[in-house]
């Protein structure tokens, strides 16, 4: 019978998720022999039989069961090939066969708090450096006892070659039992707890004054805090949920999903403002499971950290940070490698997107269809992420966070060197955004690399085309909050026809003046008066205590740059409306307006006749709208509508085949669904963010795609 042989090499997303001993008991059933190793390279499969087993082997491999969603690159049949060197792969939620061993009492794992398996489990946050073994991440102190060694060693075991395999009688500890977890949190605590990327700060989500000092100590009066619901069926108690929002919250990444709140339940009103979405995310270690189901009520699941600084991970370091939060502090003995947030999904009618890329999902490379510069990304300044170029394949990092603390900015420059460790990467050159304020154009600067630097909004677009697979030409929508434009103002409300030699500003919202610059961000009222102001001059301020201090700024322009930012003018409308009057924080005012919309509502608002959206028409029926008392559900979408209006009749202008929409503006699920809805019906493809976030922690994926040809 005639053999052969063949060397198989994988990506690293097969690693860690009980991919080995699914290869030797398949080699096995087919009676072939070799090998499969993780190495530096990769994971390294060398199969060697009759030559039609030999290609059932390969098949299976690549289609059989849910392991064809981690084989993302095709299997190579030389017997040699070049690859990039393997990073870490990324932390699952417990599988169900751990928690029914942890609920168990027969089992010996029953009620243990660090139960993993091939399937599930601690990875990114504990490895140090790759390739994924144990002696290479912080599990390398707790040595097996006899029994979790046999496991390891048993090929049939689903803990074979299991990294982080342990149990009570070998693995780490925690500080305070659960049932004393538990205990504190029904007496009112506050406790801090270490879970796998950093602390959590848990209280009752039903009990308003614990949620008020939860705020307080947290210097955090508005954002919406998250909530850890112990079930799906408990889930749907709180929200109203579809097959495809279950699906997210219940998949092995395990994120943060965007919720729509029932009308009556007992969720304290300071978690998240009435009538606006809630993040839910399901418990998804054993700790988790065990606190609760303990409690058996929902949970404040907030990171660990001061508003604006990163999260804790340091036992030490929480102490000292957590202690005037938290009255209880809940430590454990395994070290985390690295912080990673929770990630954070919305679902809308294509599906979800990720809004926040972290935990469940970084590090996982993206397969992009072209070589890439040995280039660093560094993005922006909000909702930071880093990226390298390696090969065919772009590594973002975890969400970083905002850039404005000193402690924020060194993390940030520590997830730098944690992906030049991993990757062994030595870029030639480095990529930021045009704006000399950005902390990451400033580190860029001082890095003493050869410096690309990338439009904001250009790189919003090809980020997104990339990560679809769309070459040019296209239609590229950039909506956000703001970002240097080619001519030096702020832009935000851009359409760009990309062609391989580069993008061509089509058309773009009529420009006002932003006073106060970055403050203009929670003062939508001023906003409103400048656009007034542009459009009817000094009488548009009558009757305003500021008019004298708002007429001189706006007259001069010092400290009030020129602006086409759509972001901007949802501030404007929600301002001007009463919905939000102040935004809080960033994206209140968006969020704020949607939650209002009518959805039954069809008509919107004029908005000029040509490319430049004149939000002047806009304004003037709104305002009409209200003196004759429309609902506000009906003017909410009616400007929503108008939008959508706008993004339809420019394709249809520039005869745009393909459109892409981008910037942190879509994020919107109502604008997206309804604007993909209107593309379509004209004969459009429509493409949005799916695996990197729509807002700048897609940046720096984006600024990749542009370095090769800057």
């Amino acid at each position: 019978m005639e053999s052969t042989r063949y060397r198989i090499q994988l990506n690293d997303a097969t690693q860690g998720v009980g991919f080995r001993p699914f290869v030797f008991r398949l080699a096995s059933t087919l009676a072939l022999n070799g090998y499969v190793q993780d190495s530096r390279e990769g994971l390294v499969i060398e199969v060697e039989g009759a030559v039609d087993r030999v290609a059932q082997f390969i098949d299976r491999l690549a289609c059989e069961g849910s392991l064809a969603a981690v084989v993302t690159r095709d299997i190579d049949t030389s017997r040699t090939r070049s690859h990039v060197r393997t990073g870490i792969p990324n932390d699952l939620a417990t599988c169900a066969d751990c928690l029914r061993e942890i609920l168990d009492p027969s089992d010996r794992r029953y009620g243990y708090p660090f139960t993993a398996c091939t399937a599930c489990g601690a990875r990114f946050t504990i490895t140090q450096r790759p390739p994924y073994e144990r002696a290479l991440t912080t599990m390398r102190r707790f040595e097996m006892c006899d029994v979790c060694r046999a496991e390891y060693e048993t090929p049939s075991n689903r803990r074979h070659h299991d990294q982080s395999i342990a149990c009570p009688a070998c693995g780490p500890t925690l500080s305070l039992p659960i049932d004393g977890i538990v205990g504190a949190l029904r007496r009112g605590s506050i406790v801090a707890v270490k879970g796998t990327g950093g602390f959590h700060l848990f209280s009752d989500a039903r009990n308003a004054a614990v949620v008020a000092r939860l705020r307080s100590r947290k210097a955090c009066d508005a954002r919406p805090f998250a909530v850890m619901m112990p079930s799906v069926a408990i889930t749907r108690e709180y929200c109203v949920t579809d097959q495809d929002e279950e699906a997210a919250l219940t998949s092995p990444a395990a994120p943060i999903v965007l919720l729509r709140p029932r009308q009556l339940s007992d969720l304290a009103p300071n978690v998240s403002d009435p009538g606006r979405l809630v993040g839910v995310l399901l418990p998804y270690s054993p700790l988790h499971h065990l606190v609760m189901r303990g409690y058996g009520a929902p949970l404040v699941a907030t990171s660990g950290s001061v508003s604006g600084e990163p999260i804790a991970t340091d036992n030490v370091e929480a102490r000292r940070r957590l202690g005037a939060i938290a009255d209880v502090i809940v430590t454990h003995n395994r070290t985390i490698a690295r912080p990673c947030h929770d990630s954070v999904v919305r679902v809308g009618a294509d599906g979800p997107s990720i809004l926040r890329r972290a935990r469940g999902y970084a590090p996982l490379p993206i397969d992009v269809a072209h070589d890439l510069p040995r280039a660093l990304a560094v993005g922006g300044h909000r909702r930071s992420t880093v990226a390298i170029g390696v090969g065919r394949q772009a590594v973002v990092s975890q969400h970083l966070g905002d850039l404005d603390a000193p402690a924020a900015r060194g993390g940030f420059e520590a997830a730098i060197y944690d992906l030049f460790g991993t990757y062994a990467f030595e870029p030639d050159l480095v990529v930021a955004d045009r704006d000399r304020g950005y902390a990451s154009r400033q580190w860029a600067e001082a890095s003493g690399l050869r410096l690309v630097a990338i439009q904001h909004h250009h790189a919003h677009v090809a980020g997104c085309a990339a990560e679809n697979g769309v070459a040019p030409p296209y239609l590229g929508v950039a909506w956000d909050d703001g970002g240097l434009g080619d001519d030096g103002t702020v832009w935000g409300g851009e359409f760009f026809r990309a062609r391989a030699s580069g993008f061509e500003r089509v058309a773009h919202l009529r420009p006002f003046r932003l006073p106060g610059g970055e403050a203009a961000i929670c003062e939508g009222s001023h906003v409103a008066a400048s656009m007034e102001w542009e459009a009817r001059g000094a009488a548009a301020l009558e009757g305003r205590d500021d008019a004298a201090a708002l007429a001189a700024t706006l007259t001069s322009g010092v400290n009030a740059p020129w602006c086409t930012s759509v972001g901007r003018l949802f501030d404007a409308v929600a301002a001007i409306t009463g919905v939000c009057p102040l935004s809080r924080f960033d994206g209140e005012s968006a969020f704020a307006l949607e939650a209002a919309i009518d959805p039954r509502e069809q008509g919107h608002y004029p908005f000029g006749d040509g490319c430049i959206g004149d939000w002047e028409p806009l304004l003037d029926v709104i305002a009409a709208d209200l003196d004759h008392d429309v609902p506000i559900g009906t003017i909410a979408a009616r400007f929503h509508l108008t939008l959508v209006d706008w993004i339809a009749r420019v394709a249809g202008r520039v005869q745009a085949g393909a459109v892409v929409l981008s910037g942190g503006v879509f994020q919107n699920a109502f604008l997206v669904d309804r604007t993909v809805t209107a593309l379509r019906a004209h004969g459009h493809t429509v493409h949005t963010p799916r695996r990197i976030p729509a807002n700048d922690g897609g940046l720096s994926f984006g600024q990749l795609m542009l370095a090769s040809d800057a």
